[in-house]
């Protein structure tokens, strides 16, 4: 990697991160589209954000110990 040689992403790494990254802002898109109450939609981008965070930190260190996550 650019700055470290402690980080070794593979492209499929990038792949993934990239897409994690696309689906969350799909969905923000979505919700602030189709929701009109301020408050549910400050909820349902905050569930989506909790979402992609779990995803994202299983997927980076393993915290829940589900095998897709590798080791």
């Amino acid at each position: 990697m650019a700055i470290t040689d402690e980080i070794n992403w593979t492209l499929f790494d990038f792949i993934i991160m990239g897409s994690l990254l696309i689906f969350l802002s799909i969905g923000i898109n979505f919700v602030s589209n189709r929701t009109k109450n301020l408050k549910n939609r400050g909820l349902y981008i905050g569930i989506l954000v909790l979402i992609f965070t779990f995803i994202w930190a299983e997927l980076a260190v393993g915290i829940f110990g589900i095998p897709f996550a590798g080791s």
